[in-house]
């Protein structure tokens, strides 16, 4: 079974609170790491901290619409964008594309669809992912193309969470990760809580003294943060 360090991940962006977790839901039990944002803004939170492959994102939200953050988002990012909209006229479609979209889904729609279309997406338009080389944690070392960690040479065990919290943060040295963003990229459950059960359980595989942690520190109010040799 592959870790969910290795499965697609795929950022929902709805106001509507109902069809953001129905959407999150299904597509999390059809093998896809989910994160979710109920707006623009928060979608841009999402996205400095993680990387996504796809972006499903309605069109009509308040405040920043689908188009305008789509037609921004291309300004600096070129992640694919499937638009969902209750607007389903040709010219719609059109405008949704030439703004940023790479696909259009007019609402209602068939959830199998969704799925086809972002399959799809993700073969013709494949987003290479960039793997960090080999992590140094004292004499301790992360490889993080095997998600493995070695001490003194001896392979130690990992839990496919703790694979890929340490993939999560390891993809992004000396930032602070919050447990909200650790949570989306690892699809751990229990919210902030089993972050930080999560967390301690490395610390003492990683760190000489997990009470004073050298490697995997915490930065109070904002999240976690692992800082390599």
């Amino acid at each position: 079974m592959a870790s969910s360090a290795d499965l697609p991940h795929v950022l929902v962006v709805d106001d509507d609170d109902r069809l953001r977790e129905l959407l999150s839901k299904y597509l999390n039990e059809n093998g896809f790491v989910v994160g979710s944002a109920n707006n623009a803004a928060d979608a841009r939170a999402k996205l400095r901290g993680l990387s996504f492959d796809v972006i499903i994102l309605d069109l009509m939200m308040p405040g920043e619409s689908g188009l305008d953050f789509a037609e921004d988002l291309r300004r600096t990012s070129s992640v694919p964008i499937l638009m969902l909209t209750a607007m389903s006229e040709p010219e719609d479609r059109i405008t949704g594309l030439e703004r940023g979209a790479d696909d259009y889904l007019a609402k209602p729609f068939e959830p199998r669809e969704l799925l086809l279309r972002i399959h799809n997406i993700l073969k013709r338009t494949p987003i290479p992912k960039e793997t960090p080389s080999d992590i140094s944690l004292g004499n301790a070392v992360f490889r993080a193309d095997r998600a493995e960690l070695e001490i003194d040479g001896k392979r130690v065990h990992l839990t496919d969470i703790e694979a890929a919290l340490l993939t999560a943060l390891a993809s992004h040295p000396g930032e602070v990760l919050s447990r909200e963003v650790l949570i989306d990229l690892t699809g751990a459950s229990g919210g902030g809580r089993a972050v930080d059960v999560q967390v301690t359980r490395l610390r003492r595989k990683i760190e000489d003294d997990p009470r004073l942690p050298r490697y995997l520190q915490t930065v109070r109010g904002q999240g976690y943060v692992l800082r390599p040799d």
